[in-house]
């Protein structure tokens, strides 16, 4: 019996393996032509989504140029709590940030890394999944900052295009929508979501879908997942349509330059494989390579601030603010210990119930969103009352930080004297709170190390640098201690472990001094840098692209990614990237895709 057995769960293995290694796919392009119609140079969250709706007219053709790999070749990326192998592997483009001064200063020179995607679907690959859309009033403040057809209203359908929710109730409320090659799924794994929600009921905040009517509350979190596996645009929006005779697909292709005529963009040079080429586009060429990568591609091209141009001998296409305007969310841990068996631990993890039921059924701790599972969004005594938008974000992370000195270097860049700081008391059943701050005051740059294209860009985000955000850190540190000491969480032996830090002790424990020194010391990006090439009204000396997404004083070239943010939205950045993709379809087309799309009352 137990032979049979075995041989029956031999057999579903290696089915679900075959069905997850993507043997079935079709193939990207081998053999590129000398023209298309469009060039698309990114292959990421927005530029995939790009590609796929642009390629559905049958009357154009369209190229993809991805600097990464297929995403395929790595099954660790279909692994959803495998997320943090990702960082620092071939599939990551491995970016620091400056010495801060100000912040990162546990890390080694104090610089903080920044993972950002390099594979087909981009960081729809590296990303923890989390969809989350922002605050309604972020994109209505869009709007009235010059960003017209950028409302709440505009872009709500947009949302829903891509959308294929697999919660019920939710369809019903009709804020969200099940027929969208975007799957989106529940990941709730551990009983710890429902102690964090009581959490928020005991403190008097709402209980809802973050996504829906209100943002403000608390919520369990929804991800890009289906089956267990990780969505990326790759899978949802590219793989389905690599069939198609009008769309080819080249990877291992890192664009260089965009090449002009004058101030009219007509080609876009690349390596692939070691080989230069160019290859011309006869309507428009799109930017999609992030918010690193699509600012870096134009300062290369001659479009950026001309003083900084010159300095590299770069000739001067268009003088803008590229590269300006830089903002991130930033977060810092709370840990804790809880009594009971409520998160997801190493053994857990590791136990052969644990992979048959993954490897078998898709379900079970391995298809959790990297063990962040529920929300809260809140709104401090700092945020200005005409600001409808929350101010700092939770994260609720159900996985033991237990700070291992020989693990320490692939989650962060930590001195040692940093790991050694950390409590050593955080048990396998410990949790993290993670307050994010939402709308930093502080903003950085993206400017040139020198014009080749193979040198990474200087990044400066530089975190903490305004007094405000760092209060508003502290109120939000403050707002997860107030979590912990509920009774939802007290009555289950849940302690809090980092009131201590060895690197701060000297400010006294639980002081607002100590906190500010923990903040500065951890400081670590949530993995949503935006705003580089600022969309704004034409007249807007601040702006980079227009509503239309049209780079300023050039032709046939547009910009698409997260980037394009006049400033960052009040949560994780992968839906709204998407949800930029569709809608820059539509603006390249022509066409309105979403006019009969029915919307809730607003």
């Amino acid at each position: 019996m137990w032979r049979e057995a075995g041989a029956v769960i031999l057999v579903a293995y290696l089915a679900q393996y075959l069905y997850r290694s993507g043997f079935w796919l079709p193939s990207v392009t081998t053999e590129l032509m000398k023209q298309y119609d469009y060039i698309v140079v990114g292959g990421g969250s927005a530029g995939a989504v790009i590609a796929s709706r642009l390629s559905e007219n049958p009357n154009v053709t369209v190229l993809l140029l991805e600097a990464g790999e297929e995403e395929t070749k790595e099954q660790k990326i279909d692994i959803p709590l495998a997320v943090a192998e990702l960082q620092m592997s071939p599939y990551d483009w491995q970016y620091q940030t400056e010495t801060q001064g100000k912040s990162c200063l546990g890390m080694k020179n104090e610089k903080c890394r920044w993972p950002r995607g390099k594979v087909l679907g981009g960081t729809s690959n590296l990303n923890y999944m989390v969809y989350i859309r922002g605050s309604r009033h972020d994109y209505d403040e869009w709007a009235a900052n010059g960003c017209a057809g950028w409302s709440y209203k505009d872009v709500l359908p947009y949302f829903l295009k891509s959308e294929g929710n697999q919660n019920e109730e939710y369809v019903k409320s009709g804020f969200h929508c099940d027929s969208g090659p975007l799957v989106v799924s529940d990941v709730k794994s551990t009983d710890l979501v429902d102690v964090f929600l009581d959490a928020g009921r005991e403190l008097k905040e709402k209980v809802l879908d973050v996504n829906g009517e209100e943002q403000l509350g608390f919520g369990s979190l929804q991800a890009t997942i289906k089956k267990g596996k990780r969505w990326s645009t790759a899978k949802a929006f590219l793989r389905p349509v690599l069939d198609r005779m009008n769309i080819h697909v080249g990877v291992n292709s890192m664009a260089t330059r965009v090449l002009f005529e004058g101030t009219k963009a007509v080609a876009v040079e690349f390596l692939r494989n070691g080989k230069k080429y160019v290859v011309k586009a006869t309507k428009e060429i799109i930017l999609s390579a992030g918010a690193i990568g699509s600012p870096k591609l134009l300062l290369l091209s001659g479009i950026g601030p001309k003083h900084d141009l010159d300095k590299l001998n770069i000739p001067v296409v268009a003088d803008l603010p590229v590269g300006e305007n830089l903002q991130d969310h930033i977060a810092m841990v709370v840990r804790a210990n809880i009594d009971k068996p409520y998160t997801i631990t190493r053994s857990g993890v590791s136990s052969w119930w644990t992979l048959l039921e993954y490897f078998i059924f898709g379900t079970g701790y391995l298809a959790s969103s990297g063990g962040v599972e529920a929300v809260a969004f809140t709104r401090t005594r700092y945020q200005p009352k005409d600001k409808l938008y929350p101010d700092i974000q939770v994260h609720l992370h159900s996985v033991s930080l237990q700070i291992d000195p020989k693990r320490a270097e692939i989650f962060q860049n930590y001195k040692e004297e940093t790991t050694a700081s950390f409590d050593p008391e955080v048990n396998e059943n410990g949790f993290n709170l993670l307050p994010i701050l939402l709308h930093p005051k502080s903003q950085g740059t993206v400017k040139l190390k020198s014009a080749d294209p193979h040198e990474d860009p200087l990044i400066d985000p530089n975190y903490l640098d305004h007094p405000d955000d760092v209060r508003v850190m502290m109120e939000g540190m403050r707002y997860c201690q107030r979590v912990l000491d509920t009774e939802a969480f007290r009555k289950h032996g849940t302690v809090h472990r980092n009131k201590t830090f060895k690197a701060c002790s000297h400010h006294g424990n639980d002081t607002d001094a100590f906190w500010e020194c923990y903040l500065r010391h951890i400081t670590a990006t949530i993995y949503h840098p935006c705003c580089t090439c600022k969309m704004g009204a034409v007249n807007d000396p601040s702006a980079v692209v227009d509503p239309q997404l049209r780079v300023k004083g050039v032709q046939n070239l547009r910009v698409a990614d997260a980037s394009i943010m006049p400033n960052d939205v009040s949560g994780n950045t992968n839906a709204p990237s998407i949800m930029i993709g569709e809608k820059a379809a539509d603006l390249i087309l022509g066409i309105n895709t979403v006019q009969n799309i029915k919307l809730p009352k607003l």
